[in-house]
């Protein structure tokens, strides 16, 4: 409201004759406006210009990022767009390895890793390891006279997608708000003065690597291409086009300029148009549709733009609000200065922005028909980023999506659904030239050329379970969402990777379990074969194939195979250090502190460890993480937090969100968010932002545990709250309130009907509400059976420690709305 009617009053000072009225209404907006600015939960907020890449704010429309460093004298706009990457359409399957693999299976199966690791480096990997996500380059703003500035403030307002730079110059105040368009598909920066005809400003292009400039038709072009990269020819081409609409001000070009001179108001609209047509496919007209975007969007006025793109991006945004408490001293401050600080206010209002910038970041990079976010979303400012800034499938490029679902942003989950049907088709070449496997499968790295070969060593990349990693997903988008239909298409990308097990598997020799070989635990060596990741990514792609294909009414022998070959698998172990074993061998090491906690797929986000069902693994499983400790890279303090959720452990849980909460950059190489808010491996990699965001859920619900969970793992500090429209499993949407950490009251939209099953630390009660009996018949909460092993040594176990839980049944129908009470 605030920001409304400062916009009015001051179009109506721009026309107004008298500037010392128009500055006094401007003095008046100014304070509102920063006032209003400190006392909102959902705005990053600075009060000086960014000096490195990781203090710009990141806009996003899923096509079109850009980083806004938002510096007075000179702005930069580096920008990305989300099918800029190296090389072309290609293949990386080493036809060698179906040769090699019988003896690298019999090297492994004999313990002689180290002749087995040279034997698949030689034969499983190729030269090309991944093509680079890239920068599309940066639009410079250069503003004569601006070095000397005063009151000086920039925001991102992640409740509207948009971010401001304001400052003083002689006494004229400036005005930039940028943001990404959803609707209209391109970047917009409006630029004002409180002065009549004191913008001026020139702008050019620039960017680390060969381009070319050049002024056509009243726009600034530049072409660029992605690089040729390990030997793969460069082949995508892009035009990048600029343009500016002023009130009363003048544009000219030179070849390499666009200069605004005299505007009160300009308005600069940039557009960005590739080759890319698909993952096997270029050849698009670049050229056309950037400038179809361009001419297209400055054809509306600015008000409704920003309107239009506000209101998009609202409908997913707004579905999911969180209130975890207030210190309203500590939220006054600049953020980075709330990051510094957090140790010692422990202020929840900045987990609740953390956690909903991680939405923000996840809307704002994948929206239905682009591009899955990759390992940096779609922000890179680098030709050659850090790991190729690639989708790494043994973790990070899933943990991008956990938070998809619960956080209601389901539809966003698409581009990655849409890129494991992709690989499911690309990767059916490999499974059968280096395994002479049926189905598909993938490793541990691919890019936007769906490539499902080796990458890197064989330590790191000799992996090929990631197929089933990413295929858990489109199994939890139905869950989430009972849609039989897309079931029905995703079906042959889940039965693809079932396949590939169902004829790579091979025989234990020491055993007669069913294994991979060779494998690792990722990103550990050495060569290995039956590793518990491997063993719980296989369990459940089978199970889970099984269960799609009796919904759909498959066929019943091969369902049958498949629940076969599930009964040869082996079973999780518990090793002498009464942990949840990371290899078929007790070989652990209670002070190995590796970053990856693989054999923990099945704790999170897996759900084959159930504290009330499984009460031993659950035990071993908190002992392996115990060993692990509590400090770790960015992605994986994420994944921690999603663990002792599942342990059940809010106050552990939140230990470890304070971990990541440590300003990253400078001298403190255990930093883990930046001042942007950008989580740290370091380097920077959101997937330790979207791992946040998706732990703070699961403190706050579960639902892969025969029940729906209410405050599973809340932590003292946490003791008062709200949140609205969470999502469980079976389609249940979920509002509540707590007090004293304690469920108050529960509103619940039912979308697909069947049995509520609520689980709780407090009693509940309302009309229809049953105690709990049995198994919970919706079939959404079925599992299949998971062998709980026993230990030697049954003193060591202490127990789960667990509360005492209260389960009640609630019979739904489809679209109806239920309210329960504490008792």
């Amino acid at each position: 409201m605030i920001r409304a009617t400062i916009n009015s009053l001051f179009e109506r000072c721009i026309n107004y004759k008298s500037s010392r009225f128009m500055m006094a209404w401007l003095l008046v907006g100014f304070f509102l406006m920063n006032n209003d600015a400190k006392g909102q939960d959902l705005k990053l907020w600075y009060n000086e210009p960014a000096k490195a890449w990781v203090e710009a704010l990141p806009l996003g429309n899923s096509r079109l990022g850009a980083m806004v460093y938002g510096i007075p004298q000179r702005e930069e706009l580096q920008l990305n767009e989300e099918t800029i990457w190296g090389g072309g359409p290609y293949r990386n399957d080493n036809p060698n390895a179906l040769q090699a693999l019988p003896e690298a299976q019999k090297l492994v199966f004999e313990g002689r890793t180290k002749e087995a690791d040279k034997l698949v480096n030689q034969n499983f990997f190729t030269k090309m390891h991944g093509m680079p996500f890239q920068t599309a380059g940066s639009v410079i703003l250069k503003f004569p006279g601006h070095e000397t500035n005063s009151a000086y403030y920039r925001e991102l307002d992640i409740d509207r997608a948009v971010a401001l730079t304001r400052y003083n110059v002689d006494g004229v105040t400036y005005t930039r708000e940028t943001f990404s368009s959803f609707v209209d598909n391109v970047i917009i920066m409006r630029i004002t003065a409180s002065k009549k005809g004191a913008v001026n400003f020139d702008l050019s292009y620039t960017k680390p690597a060969p381009f070319k400039v050049s002024a056509k038709n009243n726009v600034l072009v530049m072409e660029g291409k992605g690089a040729s990269h390990e030997g793969i020819d460069a082949k995508i081409i892009y035009q990048m086009h600029s343009a500016v609409k002023t009130n009363d001000g003048k544009v000219s070009f030179t070849d390499s300029t666009l200069s605004v001179y005299g505007a009160t108001v300009a308005t600069l609209y940039i557009s960005i148009g590739t080759n890319f047509i698909d993952y096997k496919t270029v050849g698009a007209d670049y050229e056309k549709k950037a400038a179809a975007w361009l001419s297209a969007a400055m054809t509306k006025d600015y008000a409704s733009a920003i309107k239009n793109h506000a209101a998009f991006y609202a409908k997913q945004f707004n579905r999911f609000k969180l209130d975890l408490g207030k210190n309203v001293e500590a939220s006054k401050l600049p953020t980075t200065q709330r990051i510094i600080n957090y140790r010692t206010t422990q202020d929840p209002s900045l987990v609740t922005l953390l956690a909903q910038f991680g939405r923000y970041l996840l809307i704002s990079s994948s929206q239905p028909g682009g591009q899955a976010a990759n390992l940096q979303g779609i922000w890179c400012n680098a030709m050659y980023p850090p790991w190729d800034s690639k989708y790494t499938i043994n973790i990070n490029a899933e943990m991008n999506y956990w938070p998809a679902e619960v956080t209601n942003l389901s539809e966003n989950h698409q581009p990655f659904i849409q890129m494991v049907k992709e690989l499911s088709q690309s990767g059916r070449e490999t499974a059968q030239v280096m395994y002479g496997a049926d189905g598909w499968t993938a490793h541990h790295n691919t890019d936007i050329w769906r490539v499902t070969g080796p990458i890197d060593f064989a330590a790191a990349g000799m992996w090929p379970t990631g197929g089933a990693w990413v295929s858990q997903h489109l199994w939890e988008h139905y869950l989430y969402t009972g849609d039989k239909k897309y079931l029905a298409d995703v079906y042959p990308a889940m039965k693809g990777s079932a396949d590939f097990f169902l004829s790579a598997l091979v025989k234990h020799p020491a055993n007669g379990w069913m294994v991979v070989s060779p494998s690792v635990s990722p990103e550990q060596g050495p060569l290995s074969a039956g590793t518990t990741m491997d063993n719980q990514l296989v369990f459940d792609i089978l199970t889970r194939t099984a269960e799609a294909n009796k919904i759909l009414g498959g066929d019943a022998a091969y369902r049958a195979k498949l629940l076969n070959m599930v009964k040869k698998l082996p079973p999780m172990q518990i090793g002498k250090h009464t942990q949840l074993q990371e290899w078929l061998e007790d070989k652990d090491d209670p002070k190995n502190e590796h970053r990856h906690v693989s054999h923990l797929y099945g704790l999170y986000p897996g759900d084959q460890v159930s504290p009330y069902t499984h009460p031993k693994l659950f035990e071993a499983a908190r002992n392996s993480l115990v060993y692990r400790g509590d400090k770790a890279t960015g992605w994986s303090i994420g994944w921690k937090v999603n663990l002792w959720a599942r342990l059940l452990d809010g106050n552990h849980a939140y230990t470890i969100v304070n971990n990541m909460l440590t300003l990253a950059g400078g001298n403190n190489g255990d930093g883990r968010t930046y001042p942007n808010m950008f989580t740290a491996h370091p380097p920077f990699q959101i997937d330790g932002n979207f791992g946040l965001t998706a732990g703070v859920a699961e403190m706050i619900l579960q639902s892969h545990d025969g029940a729906v969970h209410l405050l599973p793992a809340i932590p003292d500090i946490w003791k008062d709250g709200s949140v609205s429209g969470i999502v469980a499993r079976g389609g249940f949407e979920i509002s509540m309130t707590w007090k004293k950490g304690e469920v108050t009251e529960i509103s619940v939209v039912s979308k697909l009907g069947g049995n509520l099953r609520l689980r709780a630390y407090n009693g509940l009660k309302a009309a229809n509400l049953k105690p709990a009996k049995g198994a919970n018949p919706n079939t959404f909460f079925t599992k299949p059976a998971i062998a709980d092993p026993s230990v030697s040594d049954q003193a060591s176990f202490k127990g789960a420690g667990l509360k005492t839980v209260y389960e009640y049944d609630l019979a739904t129908k489809a679209g109806g709305r239920y309210v329960i009470f504490k008792k």
